[in-house]
């Protein structure tokens, strides 16, 4: 995640059901949030 995966693959990769459930175990904040590049963003 830190280096700009975006949160919707790891959810992906935790199997979690629910975002918002990824943003606990990874502590996202609303802030957090705007920074994060999607792999889109290297194309």
């Amino acid at each position: 995640m830190e280096s700009g995966t975006d949160i919707r693959i790891i959810k992906e990769l935790l199997g979690h059901n629910n975002i918002k459930t990824t943003e606990i175990y990874t502590h996202i904040t609303d802030v957090n949030k705007l920074n994060i590049k999607s792999s889109l963003d290297f194309l």
